[in-house]
């Protein structure tokens, strides 16, 4: 008979490699990348941090990041993601939700967006305590 621990929670997803990743590596503008692969969270994710980089406006950089979380849940979801649990900063493809979430919390506190920037930021570091100390601690 196997014993299951009722109590741990559900396995850390772990997202695939984004093949937008080494077109941004390799210099590629981030509005470039998203042309070419616009479901892609690293490339929204590219987008959105380079936007805030520049000094864009705070709605424009809001906007970006708000479809790089939801490309992102579509691509956790599709990798049996099931709403909570884990999604480790170590393993570098799931790197671009992690920031999108990042930054949309970020971007809705600017905006005035008070109870998403709390949820966002609760919802962050239950995903990845790791990841929210270095984004947003």
């Amino acid at each position: 008979m196997t014993h299951q621990d009722l109590l741990a929670g559900p396995p850390p997803t772990h997202l695939p490699v984004d093949p937008a990743r080494a077109e941004l590596a390799a210099g590629a503008e981030p509005a470039d990348v998203v042309r070419r692969h616009p479901a892609s969270p690293v490339a929204w994710a590219a987008l959105a941090t380079g936007a805030k980089e520049t000094g864009a406006d705070d709605v424009t950089i809001y906007a970006y990041a708000r479809v790089g979380y939801h490309r992102s849940l579509d691509m956790l979801r599709r990798n049996g993601w099931k709403g909570h649990g884990p999604v480790p900063w170590e393993h570098e493809p799931n790197r671009g939700f992690l920031i999108s979430l990042a930054v949309l919390a970020q971007q809705a506190k600017a905006i005035g967006e008070t109870e998403e920037w709390e949820r966002c930021s609760e919802f962050l570091r239950d995903s990845s305590p790791t990841a929210y100390d270095t984004l947003l601690g």
